[in-house]
């Protein structure tokens, strides 16, 4: 029997909202197994300390500032790539927003547009410019963050788990459409993680004191510990895995 690989020597990866939280660990994690990681976000200046460190510690990193949410951003960033390599095996769509906490009675269309535009739009060009560069080399692997609020939605975060539900739906019309071309599509369920972006809930004491008894294990993820089942989603471990959403939340949905 082969001996298992995580090994991503060779590999060129697109980490989306790298320049912290699970992003961040995601685009060090791939690096620190051997891929070449292109960072990106809307700010430079966090995406080059994140190169920085990738690099200090033996990894290879590129960072370029794209707004997921923008279009012309998504053609410039694979335009780089693809001049820079030729190639890509690897797209991690993890960069999200969430403008709006509260109830759907006093959503605005602003805050509509703008989730819908990043969690939704962005993660489906970004996917479609992607596959077309990996269909022309033979295959390769995205990776949609989506979370357990796609499920199960969270109150006042009715918007944020609506497209968090359209990007689970979204992984397994890819994973049906690419399999012919050797592309294979996944997603994650990530629960409550300790982030910038959730700080609004894993902050606020009282609001904590509500969501941890919901949760067997009865505490908060680090990003970190979303990073081991990415690594298997785009290694050669995962051959024969398409279409699968991994869910990462401490028993929460158990």
């Amino acid at each position: 029997m082969d001996k298992l690989t995580f090994d991503l020597s060779g590999k060129i990866a697109i980490v989306t909202g790298a320049s912290r939280g699970i992003g961040q660990a995601i685009a060090q994690t791939l690096a620190a197994y051997g891929a070449v990681v292109y960072c990106t976000s809307r700010k430079i200046e966090d995406l080059k300390k994140v190169q920085q460190e990738i690099e200090s510690h033996g990894g290879k990193a590129h960072a370029v500032a794209c707004h997921i949410g923008k279009l012309e951003d998504i053609q410039n960033l694979f335009k780089v790539v693809e001049e820079q390599y030729g190639k890509l095996d690897i797209l991690v769509n993890n960069a999200a927003t969430n403008p709006f906490f509260g109830d759907v009675l006093h959503a605005t269309p602003d805050a509509w547009d703008k989730t819908v535009d990043v969690n939704l739009k962005g993660y489906f060009f970004a996917s479609q410019y992607a596959a077309n560069l990996m269909i022309k080399n033979g295959g390769g692997s995205i990776v949609n963050v989506a979370s357990i609020n796609g499920i199960r939605p969270a109150p006042f975060q009715g918007i944020y788990s609506i497209t968090k539900a359209g990007v689970i739906a979204m992984t397994k019309s890819f994973a049906k459409e690419l399999a012919p071309f050797n592309v294979r599509v996944n997603a994650i369920l990530p629960g409550l993680t300790e982030t910038k972006f959730s700080s609004v809930m894993t902050q606020n004491q009282e609001i904590l004191n509500m969501i941890l008894p919901t949760i067997p294990m009865k505490r908060v993820a680090s990003p970190q510990e979303m990073t081991g089942a990415v690594l298997y989603l785009v290694s050669d471990a995962a051959s024969y895995t398409t279409g699968s959403t991994i869910v990462i939340d401490g028993g929460a949905l158990a």
